[in-house]
């Protein structure tokens, strides 16, 4: 074969959701295409990752359940249709970004004659997906390399047995057209009365593993010397009504905003901010919600968690925390938002770092550039 000519390769998708693995794996699909590679896409059907994966004219392939959930005889099937169809397109990788879609990829691997089997990647999106169980370090032998969005997901595959030169760092990836500055702050400042207040942003799920405590707690702090702070919490979750009991226990009751989901208008959602916070990792620890604020020029606040210690360059595009703190994070804010010039520096080194550093093409080289040392 020639060292340059497209590969075929399918992805496999078993997310329900439009969150964590989600957008990245739609994205990467995308930009393969983009560089002449024929990419199928396997995913759950009916659910909101087909939908988004079809709104973005990505193939996708028919006759998948993808479901964790299923029966012995429904995995049965999905083995069959992926080997038929691993043979059928003449598949170069096989792409799995889930346990499930990991054990199909491989089950699902026809040996080609002397060829032997396409190799089958993995993406952990997350540090908890890394198991150390025996079952998993069998199926961690026959993959051919793990993809990591994060330095620490890196150690853990190390820890597990994956050789160094099996590991490959993919840097997550900013909307950069997107998120260009630009957008107009005054409609969200209007919506919500926030006037000329020093606003705080938080994107991510209303979760209870994401920290608003934390946060909540530190902004409370906050308030003893800039009482006019506002904290605008993005997103929708279980946990919205146990957050919000908090807030007013904690009497922030007017300070802080449950703007809930937010989609079209993020962009305005995050120009009228002046600092942007996230004190957890989320189900895809590239954090894509930073980035996406560096996108946008928006100084970061972030605790050392998942990709976050070598998304944000402290002191440069924004503050990482020294310690899980209610006066750390609100003694970061402060110094954020006291100094105006000095938050909107780091915005901007943020946004240039972004397109240095989280772009899309940057992202679908190093992945192609992995395909074509395993083929």
């Amino acid at each position: 074969m020639t060292a340059d000519r497209p590969l075929a390769v399918l992805h496999l998708a078993a997310n329900r959701w439009w969150t964590g693995s989600a957008d990245p794996t739609i994205r990467l699909v995308a930009g393969l295409r983009a560089r002449g590679h024929r990419v199928l896409l396997g995913a759950i059907p009916g659910d909101r990752f087909e939908a988004k994966a079809r709104e973005a004219g990505l193939e996708l392939v028919g006759g998948l359940r993808l479901d964790p959930r299923a029966g012995p005889a429904a995995l049965a099937r999905d083995v069959l249709r992926l080997r038929a169809l691993v043979r059928a397109e003449a598949v170069d990788i096989v792409h799995a970004h889930h346990s499930h879609d990991h054990w199909l990829a491989a089950l699902a691997r026809p040996r080609r004659g002397a060829g032997g089997r396409p190799p089958a990647v993995r993406t952990f999106h997350n540090l908890r997906s890394v198991r150390r169980d025996r079952l998993s370090a069998g199926l961690y032998r026959r993959t051919a390399a793990a993809v990591v969005v994060s330095r620490q997901i890196e150690a853990r595959c190390r820890e597990v047995g994956f050789a160094p030169a099996r590991v490959a760092w993919l840097p997550g990836v900013a909307d950069l057209g997107r998120f260009a500055t630009g957008a107009d702050p005054r409609p969200i400042r209007e919506e919500f009365g926030l006037g000329d207040a020093p606003v705080i942003v938080s994107v991510t799920r209303l979760a209870p593993n994401r920290s608003h405590e934390l946060l909540l707690d530190g902004f409370r702090l906050l308030l003893g010397t800039m009482p006019d702070a506002r904290l605008l919490l993005v997103g929708k979750g279980e946990a919205r009504d146990r957050l919000e009991g908090l807030v007013a226990t904690l009497g922030l009751g007017g300070r802080v905003v449950f703007t809930g989901y937010r989609d079209r208008d993020l962009p305005e959602v995050l120009a009228a901010a002046d600092c942007f916070v996230l004190m957890a990792a989320g189900s895809d620890e590239s954090c894509r919600a930073a980035l996406e604020a560096m996108a946008a020029a928006r100084p970061v606040v972030a605790r050392r968690v998942g990709a976050l210690p070598e998304t944000v360059v402290d002191g440069e595009t924004g503050l990482l925390l020294e310690a899980d703190e209610p006066a750390c994070v609100a003694d970061a804010l402060r110094a954020v938002l006291a100094d105006r010039e000095r938050g909107r520096a780091m915005g901007a080194a943020g946004r240039r770092r972004a397109e240095r550093e989280f772009g899309l093409e940057r992202s679908v080289e190093i992945l192609e550039g992995l395909y074509r040392r395993l083929v």
